[in-house]
């Protein structure tokens, strides 16, 4: 949640947040805070932070609460020097006021008590020889707050940071080497919700840089330009000046905005970016995204991410935070049908628009109503909504927004159906939602915090939000929510919305007729605030349209398409926004799983013998890192998959490249060989599993059967088993089309295995009746095949799982994950009965119940005695962690991939 990832970046208790709405923190110093009595004096220690509006003092006692002075409340500011000082001591700084606000009393997030009538405090700074600069600081920025004129306040206070600026620039002595190059650096700002920092950016060719002018949260913020995956420019303040990197895909918190004081310092980074991105990124646009939505290679969640994202949406800007649509309508039945219509939100309408009672009210003032003329007189997003929703979770940012008081009880977000209700009866409440209704974190619903927001006219506290009875908690609620959103229905009608908020409703005739008309100030372009020539006119107009709400940035001036659906199931979860890398299929789930042609002792054999492995060939035969390796029975060609997109095939001994083959322009995660040795199935990120015929050299046919990225596969009996990062696995019956011996046709679903995070591995038993799953959340489930029930389910590695596998006797499971450890889990029990922790993550193996073969983070194979817990072997192989391992049925031949791109091919020597 943006809210919580921006305040992870520091433990203090201070935050931005206690600074008044658009002020600067500059500058701390270490300090006490002195008081006299008539027994002695006392001395709190802190740090004196002074601020562009006012000084606080942030004691390290947290018992103690947090001093704000706003500086336009001091009469007094004052350097008392050590002779005509009371205390005997270095010199002090005295300030009489007649407001000091107390924040966090007995360390308690609440509102703020406010002491009026005057007052002096005496504070004694460590670093004494600066207490007079301090106090001349002190003097100008009060001057500036007691200026009679806003304006002119502004303009006295951003000459004030601009002279900092300018005074100091960034520390070079931060670069992570010193090979780096630095291309340019600039003043600038980073924004985070209702508050900006400013310092100085550095980009070199290897990094970004952030260096706060106060040192806060941390001294510098760095981004690995091989990192970043999209960057939008954005406009802040109605001005093209904002900058968003995002070093994820699908994820809506990004890992730093800034905002810049020119234009062309922001296109000259932001093209510097691009340009090194140029080999590793590919340019995405409303039209690229919707076409890919269109064929449910993207879902409704994600896409609605990348639209926001491209109309400058963006949640580290409140006032345009992104924006989401109402899809049900039902919140007072005991159960959710969906497949009523009913149970859902007209899309084709505005919120303003579905009650037509309301709107014939609002239309007859509209009709008397002079140019230029609105039919709602609020918005449907806005800093005020964001947080009325958030307020369980960013309490702080509740108390900045509205001068440290919560809102009235009443008027809080108490009720899931009371909201809607309010939505569609309230003469002045048309909001939509915000991404997190669609989310996996439903903190913001609970009052985790316990805080204090109120007593409502019934007598009752405002606690948890109270949910509709068709949820029996706050996942469940999230969980339904989701999957409404990903529904047939929704999926049929989400065009209409897009056209409302993004598209061509959104404005002129077509927003007339849609009854989609809102307040002139709320459309980009709907006013210059620069040709404002009274400088308190301009700013009273900025904050009025940055507080009100904006329309998002026009993406379609057509209607847009429908989605295609034909083939698109409902589904029960909507995608994760961070994915890892996915591993490949074991050996237990290749082609031929039968055990039956080989005797244990065999087996054991080649095991015991395990440590003689050799390499007898490497190619680097992918342009990025390979995810899978599936062999034909006779070994004559090597299949092998990778982020690069590409499926590979190679003749016996990898000496020969013969074809490459793409299906999308997405990662391909994991591939298997049926049995009849003429069809390889890859599994790809685009959500989708892709048949290719090797006689025919061509795909033959496509399974679109999950709403995010399919991360594993197993077969079986002409069944394929799918796991996703949509948190399902699902079973298909795969039957061959009997008027075609290339083409495979007909796909039913016969199970659809729900978990609760995205599942990341899946593996079969030898005899194909038993599945194990693991998901993103280190929980393993053991299924049974026959009836899909679930058998166990433990809760076992602390992170992502990244491989799973039964042993040769189905007894056990062994898994590994991104915590380090591997474990080894009773199927009869669920019982963890070994747990090993391994110095690096191992991210794919082979085992034989007692002895295992692992690919490693470091690159190194290592062989490990279960029994013994110890690492028996560690076998050098790639220059990138091992990702991919596929071993023989006589574990004779070892073929493995990694992240250098390389695939080595490894032979058991006698």
């Amino acid at each position: 949640m943006a809210f919580l990832k921006t305040q992870e970046l520091t433990k203090e208790r201070f935050s931005l947040l206690l600074l008044d709405l658009e002020e600067y923190y500059f500058e701390q110093h270490t300090a006490y805070h002195v008081t006299t009595s008539s027994k002695k004096d006392r001395k709190v220690r802190g740090s004196f932070k002074v601020c562009s509006r006012s000084a606080i003092f942030d004691p390290e006692d947290l018992s103690e609460p947090i001093l704000k002075i706003p500086l336009r409340d001091c009469k007094k500011i004052e350097f008392v020097e050590s002779e005509n000082n009371p205390f005997n001591e270095p010199s002090v700084i005295s300030i009489l006021c007649v407001q000091v606000i107390y924040i966090k009393e007995s360390n308690v997030i609440a509102p703020y008590r406010n002491e009026r009538g005057e007052k002096k405090l005496t504070f004694q700074l460590e670093g004494w020889r600066k207490t007079e600069d301090v106090v001349q600081t002190l003097l100008q920025l009060h001057r500036a707050s007691c200026l009679e004129k806003l304006g002119d306040q502004t303009a006295m206070i951003a000459a004030n940071l601009q002279s900092r600026l300018a005074r100091s620039s960034f520390d070079k002595n931060c670069f992570q080497s010193v090979a780096e190059m630095p291309h340019m650096e600039c003043a600038v700002e980073m924004v985070m919700p209702l508050v900006c920092n400013p310092g100085h950016v550095c980009i070199t060719d290897e990094s970004l840089y952030f260096q706060p002018l106060n040192g806060y949260p941390q001294q510098v913020i760095q981004i690995k330009l091989q990192r970043v995956k999209r960057i939008y420019k954005r406009r802040h303040g109605l001005r093209p000046l904002g900058l968003e990197v995002f070093c994820t895909e699908n994820d809506f918190c990004s890992d730093i905005y800034l905002k810049f004081y020119k234009t062309a310092d922001r296109d000259e980074i932001y093209y510097y970016i691009a340009s090194f991105l140029e080999n590793h990124m590919m340019e995405h646009t409303a039209e690229s995204y919707m076409l890919q939505w269109q064929r449910g290679h993207l879902s409704n969640y994600q896409y609605l991410l990348h639209l926001n994202n491209l109309a400058d949406r963006s949640c580290n800007d409140l006032s345009q935070y992104p924006v989401f649509p109402w899809v049900i309508a039902d919140y007072t039945s005991a159960q959710l049908d969906m497949t009523n219509a009913a149970t859902f939100r007209d899309l084709s309408k505005p919120v303003g628009a579905l009650n037509k009672e309301r709107l014939d009210r609002l239309l007859a003032r509209y009709r008397g109503m002079p140019e230029p003329r609105f039919l709602y007189g609020s918005h449907y997003s806005s800093p005020g909504y964001v947080l009325f929703y958030l307020v369980r979770v960013a309490p702080e940012h509740m108390l900045c927004l509205q001068n440290g008081r919560y809102d009235h009880a009443d008027r809080m977000f108490n009720s899931i159906g009371d909201t809607w209700k309010n939505c569609l009866e309230g003469a002045t409440d048309f909001k939509e939602l915000i991404p997190e209704f669609y989310g996996d974190d439903c903190s913001f619903l609970e009052n985790k915090l316990s805080l204090g927001l109120g007593r409502r006219q019934n007598g009752s506290l405002v606690g948890d939000v109270v949910l509709p009875a068709w949820a029996s908690d706050t996942r469940d609620f999230l969980q339904k929510h989701k999957t409404a959103l990903e529904s047939q229905y929704v999926s049929e009608n989400l065009h209409e919305w897009i056209d409302l908020v993004f598209g061509f409703k959104q404005r002129g005739s077509e927003a007339v007729a849609a009854h989609n008309v809102f307040h002139p100030l709320t459309y980009e372009g709907g006013i210059d605030c620069d040709s404002i020539e009274d400088p308190d006119q301009r700013i009273a107009m900025l904050t009025q349209i940055l507080e009100f709400g904006q329309t998002p940035k026009q993406l379609f001036t057509i209607p847009h398409p429908q989605r295609i659906t034909p083939r698109f199931h409902n589904i029960t979860r909507s995608p994760s926004s961070n994915s890892p890398v996915s591993e490949l299929s074991p050996a237990s789930q290749s082609e031929d799983s039968s055990f039956e042609d080989l005797t244990e002792e065999s087996r054991k054999l080649a095991w015991s013998n395990m440590g003689n492995l050799k390499p007898i060939s490497s190619h680097k035969i992918h342009k990025e890192a390979v995810t899978g390796i599936a062999v034909t029975r006779d070994g004559a060609a090597i299949f092998s998959t990778s982020q690069d997109s590409t499926l590979k095939m190679f003749s016996k001994e990898l000496k020969d490249f013969q074809r490459s083959m793409s299906f999308s322009n997405m990662a391909l995660s994991s591939c298997l060989m049926l049995a009849n040795g003429k069809t390889v199935v890859c599994s790809s990120w685009d959500n989708n599993v892709y048949f290719y015929s090797i006689p025919y050299g061509r795909r033959q046919d496509t399974l679109m059967g999950h709403d995010d990225a399919v991360s594993e596969m197993c077969w079986f009996d002409d069944r394929l088993y799918t796991a996703s990062w949509d948190s399902t696995v699902k079973v298909w019956q795969c039957a061959s089309d009997s008027s075609s011996s290339h083409k495979r046709s007909q796909f039913q679903l016969l199970a659809e295995l729900e978990h609760d995070a995205g599942v990341n591995t899946i593996g079969l038993n030898p005899a194909g009746t038993l599945l194990v799953s693991g998901c993103k959340d280190g929980t393993v489930t053991i299924w049974d095949t026959s009836s899909y029930e679930t058998l166990q389910q433990v809760h076992c590695h602390t992170g992502t799982i990244h491989h799973m596998a039964f042993s040769p006797d189905s007894r056990h499971v062994l898994s590994v994950g991104a915590d380090s450890c591997m474990k080894v889990i009773d199927v009869q029990t669920g019982m963890v009965i070994s747990s090993v922790k391994a110095e690096e993550e191992q991210r794919c193996f082979c085992w034989d119940g007692n002895s295992v073969l692992c690919g490693g983070q470091s690159g190194d194979l290592l062989l490990w005695d279960l029994l013994s817990n110890t690492v028996t072997q560690r076998i050098p192989a790639h220059s990138g962690a091992v990702t991919a391992l596929w071993m023989s049925e006589l574990c004779s031949t070892v073929i493995t991939g990694g992240e250098d791109r390389q695939i080595i091919l490894w032979k058991l020597q006698s």
